[in-house]
Parts: C-alpha cells; structure tokens; sequence
C-alpha cells in the first residue's frame, strides 16, 4: 500500500491511481464472516432508474451516503453497502422506444433477427407514429440491452465519484432474483388477503395506455373556462344553471349535487332534472363535498371528470356511464341510456374525437340550442397528470390489481402512522410528509400496469365453458417455481394449447407498477429467503437514504411492505437529501432542459473537489450549482491540494530520536483545539450532520495550515533560537498527530487526497484505519485559546510587514504587541515561536484594550 511521497504532489489522476487499488484490495468489501448483527451498519441504497444518465443531483445525494458510510466503516461498522439499478418501468420504455425507434405491439410475432431502425435517439423517434412496431419479445430484449449499456455507464460515474459502494453486492430490479422475490412478495399479500383484484374507475394516462397510482400524480396550472350548462327541472320549475369546465362529459352525467346546507338548492334534493341536448333524466343529491362557494354552488357528476367524481359515485351509488376510451377518444358504441334522436346524432358526432374535438362540438351545440348560459369565463386551474406524462389523465373503468395500503383499514394506518414514529427522519421536518401522506391516503395501492419491460403479475385466469375468463379463482404458482411470465408460460396443471380455449387458461398480460419492485429493496438487497443468514445480519437496515419527493411512494411502499411481510420497520433512520436547483433557484429536471451531466465536472476539477460542494450542504437543504462558475468546487480544489502540500510539508521532519512527548504550550493547545474539533465531528456525523463535521474539520486545518505551521516550523527544524532537542521534539510529535487525525477527520469528505498522504507513511488503507479519538493524541488537556491568540498576533505582525510594503521574510529589528493582560499571557507562552515566524530580534509585550501590534521596526532590507 505505501508508496513514495512525490517531489510535487498534484490531485490530477487521483481517481485513476486509487479506484483500482480499492477494488483489487476490497477496501470496501462488506466481510460477511467476520461480522455480527450488532456491529453491521446496513444502508437500503436507493437503486437509480437505469433510463438515460446521472445528472448533478445523483452525485449530491448519492455523496451525502457516501459520507456516513465511510464514517461508520471508519467506527468500525461492517458496512453493508449495496447499488442496485432500477431497470423496469415506464422511464425505460420510453427511452428504448426514442433511442431505437421503436414501440411495442403485442400482437406481433417475434423476430429473432430484428436489428432496430436506428440507435442514439436522435429526435427522429419520439412520436409513436415514427416508431416501428414490433413483438413484446423483441421490445423487451432491447430494454434488457440498452439498461445493461447505462448501468455501466453509471457505475463509472459512481467509481469516478468514489463511492465507497461493495460492487459486489449489486442487483437489478428486472432480473430472475429480483422478479422471483417481487412475485413472492405478491402471492403471499394474495394469501393474506393483502392483494386483490377489483373493476374501479382507474385514473389512466392515455399517451402510456397504462394505469397510474395516486402516488404518481402531479398537478399542473392548465388554461381552462367554465361554461354554464342549463339543466330543466321535470318538475317545470325554473332551469338549473351548473358550472363546468369539461361540458364534453356531459352525455355521462349521472346526477347533480349541492351540499347539504345550501339553503339555494333545499328544494331541489329528492328530484330530477334533465340534461341539455341529450335529454336525460338525472337526480339532484346533497353531498358534503359540494363546494357552496365554487361555480354556481351546484355539480354535475360525470363518470368521470375527476377524483371527486368518483367519490360521488361511490359514495352516492349512482350508475356508471363512462363514455371516455383507454386511447383518450370519446367511446364509439352508442350509450343506452340516451334515447332521444337528438342526443344519438350529437354522440355519433363526437364519437371517435379527442375530448378536446368533442368539447368544441358540444359547446357548439349548446350555442345554438341557447342551452349555455352566459358568457364562458376562462381560469387556469390545478389538472391531475401522471409524473411522467404530458396529457392530462383521464379516469376509466378497468381491472385491476391492488395491495392494501390504510386506506379503507384504520387500524393498518394506525400501525403505518406508528412506524413512521419509529423512524428517526433527518432533517427531521420531513417527517410531515410522510404522516401527511399516510392520513391523507385516498384509495388502496393500485399496483397493476398495462406495460411490457416490468415483472409479470404471476397469475393465470381459468377459461369457463365458454371461453370467459373467471377473474375470481386465479391460479397462481408455488414459490419454488418463481420467476414465471404468465404471457409466455402455460398455467399450473394446463399445458400452452389450452391457452384461450373454452376449459382453458388465460394468461395475466400486466405486469407490476415499478414501485411493487422498488419497494422490496431490503429484501432485494439483503437477498430474502434465497441467503437468510446474509438477510438476518442487514434487515432491518440502519438507514434508507432518498430524495424528498419520493418519500409518498419508495419510502411509503418500502414501510408497507415490510409492515405487511414482517411486521417490523424496515429501518432505524431516514436520511432525506435537498434538491439541486439552478442558478434561477429552478429544481433541475431532464423536462426543464436544465440538467448538467456531471462526467465533465469530475473530470475538469477531480472528484474530491466535487464532493466537497456536495458534502457542504446540510440533508435536506437544496444547493444551487452553475456549471459557469462553480465556486465551492473551487474551494474544494483548493482544499485538496492544500492536504497534499500539508502533509508533504508535515511528513518531511524526521521524528527526532528519543521524541515521546509534547511538552510545549503551543504544541498543547494546537492538539487541545484538535480534541475539540473531533469530539465535534463525531457529534455531528453520529447526527447526520455531515456538513457541520465538515465545516468544523475545515475550519480547523486551514488555522492548522496557516498559523500553527508557520508558528512552529523554525522549531521543528531546530533552528529557532533557543530550540533543544526537546523542544523540536514537541513540535515535531504534534504535527505528526495532528497531520494524521486530520487525514482521517477529511477522509470520507476527500477520500482520494487523503488515501495519497496516507499511502506515504502507512502500511494500510486510510479508509480502513481507525476513526481519530480524543485518547489517541500525544497529550490530554482542555483548550486555553493560544493558538488563537497567537494566530491573532502573526496576523498583525505580518499585516505590519504589508502595510511598510516589505516582504514577510523582512528580519524585524524590535516589535511590540499590545494585549489585554489575559490574552498577553497567554502570547508570551509563545513568544519564542512568534519571534521566530517574524523573525524578531526583539519582541516584548504591554497591556492594552485589544491585541495588536503597537511598535514595529524593520531591519534595514536588502537590495
């Protein structure tokens, strides 16, 4: 491991030189045999989504992990610490699909020699009608091709970074293992009654022909106009006026509805009215959800406009007539509950169109009926999309599977409330929005997705005597014959022609929401049930680390499941990272176009220096980064090279011989302030403060650096005047204490600078040496403030120098410093070294108000 010190040491290469060396002497190997429960420091890792590249905010987050993992090795943890990458799920078809030009058509026959139209995305394949259709088969295997491509690609980035990461405990979420172990997880919810399967209203992204979950929303300000639509009494009282902005759901409307108090619409609950244009009869209800001060105070109900709509119709029983399709078109069957001529033409109009087609041919007729009630008033209004999505959502009628999740269960969301408190949350405040998420939850886990590159829901359908399939008695496999592609495979007892005939079997074609993966993380880390001696050491996990928009889906589900399967918390701590915002203060997002890819920034300034930027930012704290002017990394930059030249400067006195102890007050109270600082940054680490541990360590070294050195060198080369033996000693001793609890406090912020000092003296890794302790320095005692004071007086003295516009190495013929007399005693502890980084012939010393440098006399300077 030791290697000569350099005559110029540079941080250039570092990455290069070291990453090998870890790798080859498994540095950061999680040694299974030799670790007991109690002394295992386990982190769920959060998986990247293997769909394209690492942006800034991957290093900023994935850095702060990093940090407390080094630390606690350094504490002597076994540190289990995986990297899984997140192959499956909407993100990666989306990118197979742009950079191959392709889309997939299930209906297609494979084809073993398929090359794809094209590779690298180059815009020409982001609309489906340039794609190429092809198999399921076909599309899948090029899912399985380009997530292998950017994993290692990522895993580069990561190496670059210096992940501390054991590479040898990796996963995917899509391969047999991980599908296997997702699949198992799901049969035994279906055996406890966990899982179902249920025909609901299914909020649906048109573009993704796939169900959503109530996780994966987002609102988004949309221009919108309220139309006013005259609804006629059947009773001939005067018309009934309702505000709406979607009239084209008007053939689906189902009822109106006024909240209960509102003294407006009194008479009106019990009675019907009939829509415009299409005739038909509907009853007006009270509802406590109707707002009294929104529109005219009065609803319609389609099924469905949005989640309230569903709400009423659950809540108020009422029929459903769904007239909007899986593609976002209004539906071409003819509904049967619209009778009259006139409403059948005006629906075969807009049989076939967007809604945005079939909202103009409505309000048309509606004009010309004189049915819409004054003028239309636009709005901007929240409209719920999916996360991922760029069309508003829709809600329609399907199958499909849900894991319970508190929803409808008081006592499963008490217990999930109970094991969020369980959890220590850092920063603390983002605790809330896991406690909002919980009581806020609308509906059971919806968990199925009409996809293709996901894990298959592992059940099969029997076939009745007719071919119908019979959803409720499902045939499912035993767990020893996992993983299983109920597309591809006959069912259990049936052989493939019986698929889809009469007294056969159908096959489940959905395949699971990625977070139904995602959230068994621990198990798919700590390998469940596959090595139960690996997964009784790691589970539950000391710490889940994630990004703070995700804690209502990964963090939530994760809890879930683990609550579900092992009635436990999956982990002690939550560690929440900020966001990486732009120089606008704009969160960074590929959607934004302002992303910075963060190779470039590694290779320009060395990953050190990146860290740095990165660990300066508390949990939970957004950090602005301009690529322009990186200004911390800069300071990072400096900060390495400053260890280098440090330790250099520091490893080049011999240690005199017979040197045992520190005997000098300088020399004390420089390791007496180091004591400090690192009872302070264990403080903070052990507190998931890695910034404060930082900034103290930081602090500290640089005083190290630009007082204690200059005070002390003269002595510890033996030529300040009045030096022994003795003397040098002390000053040699401390600096060599100093330098090495200082590399080791920098360690896991700087791990490639100070691997490269340490290499020059030590024998081993400083990755693997002991975390610094107060015990371990030369001598015990409590800070006075000399260094500082003295620190305080070579700013005057050199200040002086300046301000005369001589050079510091200027000899001083006579000089005085003035301190108030606490401070002066403490100075004149020194003054030998003072005189001599001065060069002095002469220092004395007087009371005064404050500390500075009264009398100054330059010796005569030379040409």
């Amino acid at each position: 491991m030791s290697k000569p010190m350099p005559e110029k040491p540079t941080v250039d290469g570092l990455e290069q030189v070291w990453g090998p060396v870890w790798e080859q002497d498994g540095t950061y190997r999680f040694d299974r045999d030799s670790a007991t429960k109690d002394a295992v420091y386990s982190i769920d890792t959060p998986p990247p989504t293997a769909s394209g590249s690492l942006h800034i905010g991957h290093v900023f987050s994935y850095t702060h992990t990093d940090l407390k993992a080094r630390y606690e090795r350094m504490r002597g943890k076994h540190v289990f610490y995986p990297m899984g990458w997140d192959d499956n799920g909407l993100p990666t078809e989306r990118r197979v699909q742009n950079y191959y030009g392709v889309r997939c058509d299930p209906q297609l026959p494979y084809d073993p020699a398929f090359v794809p139209p094209f590779e690298g995305g180059d815009g020409k394949s982001a609309k489906a009608a340039d794609q190429l259709p092809i198999s399921r088969r076909n599309f899948i295997e090029l899912c399985e091709r380009l997530t292998v491509q950017d994993e290692q690609q990522f895993e580069h980035l990561f190496r670059t970074l210096g992940l501390s990461v054991d590479w040898t405990q990796s996963y995917r979420t899509i391969d047999d293992t991980s599908r296997a172990s997702a699949q198992r997880a799901f049969l035994r919810n279906l055996e406890r009654g966990e899982a179902y399967q249920a025909d609901a209203p299914t909020l649906w992204d048109v573009t993704f022909r796939t169900a959503v979950a109530q996780a994966e929303l987002e609102d988004k300000e949309m221009p919108g106009a309220y139309h006013g639509l005259a609804f006629h009494r059947t009773d001939g009282g005067e018309d009934v006026v309702i505000q709406t902005t979607r009239p084209e759901l008007l053939p689906a409307c189902v009822a109106l509805v006024a909240h209960p108090d509102d003294e407006r619409f009194q008479d009106l609950f019990g009675k019907t009215v009939r829509s415009p244009l299409f005739d038909v009869e509907v009853p007006v209800l009270a509802h406590h959800l109707a707002q009294q001060d929104k529109g005219a105070g009065i609803a319609m109900v389609c099924t469905f406009g949005d989640t309230t709509d569903v709400v009423w119709w659950r809540e108020l029983q009422l029929p459903n007539r769904a007239i909007i399709g899986f593609d976002g078109r209004v539906r071409s069957d003819e509904p049967t509950w619209i009778e009259s001529a006139r409403g059948k033409e005006l629906y075969a109009e807009m049989a076939g169109k967007t809604v945005f087609s079939a909202k103009k041919v409505l309000v048309d007729a509606l004009t010309e009926s004189g049915e819409l009630v004054g003028d239309v008033k636009t709005i901007n209004h929240p409209v719920k999309f999916f996360e991922k999505g760029d069309k508003p959502l829709e809600i329609v009628s399907t199958r499909q599977w849900y894991i319970v999740n508190g929803a409808r269960d008081e006592q499963l969301r008490s217990t999930l409330h109970r094991r969020g408190e369980e959890i220590a949350f850092h920063p603390d405040f983002m605790r809330v929005r896991y406690d909002n998420w919980v009581g806020g939850l609308s509906g059971d886990w919806l968990i199925s997705r009409q996809r293709f590159f996901g894990v298959p829901l592992p059940v099969w359908y029997p076939l009745d005597a007719d071919g119908n399939p019979v959803f409720d008695q499902p045939i499912v496999p035993t767990e020893d014959q996992l993983p299983v592609d109920p597309a591809s495979e006959p069912a259990p007892g049936y052989e493939e022609s019986q698929r889809g005939v009469a007294g056969g079997f159908q096959g489940e074609l959905d395949v699971m929401d990625t977070w139904a993966t995602s959230s068994l993380t621990p198990q798919l880390a700590g390998k469940w049930e596959t090595d139960p001696a690996l997964y009784d050491l790691v589970f539950p996990y000391d710490v889940r680390p994630q990004a703070q928009d995700i804690i209502r889906t990964w963090l939530f589900t994760t809890v879930l499941r683990s609550q579900l399967e092992a009635d436990v918390a999956p982990w002690k701590h939550a560690s929440i990272s900020g966001f990486i915002v732009d120089p606008d203060r704009k969160k960074m997002s590929k959607s934004k176009g302002n992303v910075v890819t963060p190779l470039s920034i590694l290779e320009q300034h060395g990953a050190d220096a990146v860290r740095y930027w990165a660990a300066s930012s508390k949990l939970g704290t957004d950090a602005a980064f301009d690529a322009q002017n990186p200004k911390q990394i800069k300071v990072g930059r400096r900060l390495a090279i400053k260890v280098l030249n440090a330790a250099k400067f520091v490893y080049g006195f011999e240690l005199p011989s017979g040197a045992t102890s520190v005997t000098e007050a300088l020399d004390v109270d420089m390791l007496a302030e180091l004591a400090s600082v690192i009872d302070q940054a264990t403080t903070a680490f052990d507190g998931f403060d890695h910034a404060r541990a930082l900034e103290v360590t930081e602090r500290f070294f640089w005083t190290f650096c630009d007082d204690y050195l200059e005070l002390v060198k003269e002595r510890a080369y033996g030529t300040a005047t009045d030096a022994t033996h003795e003397t040098q000693a002390s000053a040699v001793l401390a600096l060599r204490a100093a330098i090495d609890a200082l590399l080791r406090l920098l360690a896991p912020f700087l791990p490639f600078a100070t691997e490269e000092v340490w290499a020059w003296t030590h024998e081993t890794s400083v990755h693997r040496a002991s975390w610094p302790t107060t015990a371990e320095l030369p001598t015990q005692a409590a800070p006075t403030g000399l260094l500082a004071a003295v620190g305080q007086a070579l700013i005057g003295i050199r200040g002086a120098k300046t301000a005369a516009k001589a050079s510091q190495k200027t000899p001083v013929t006579r000089a005085v410093v003035s301190a108030p007399a606490e401070q002066r005693a403490l100075i004149e502890r020194a003054a030998v070294d003072l005189a001599a980084v001065g060069r002095i012939e002469n220092l004395s010393f007087t009371d005064g108000e404050e500390l500075a440098v009264t009398e100054i006399e330059l010796a005569e300077q030379q040409a």
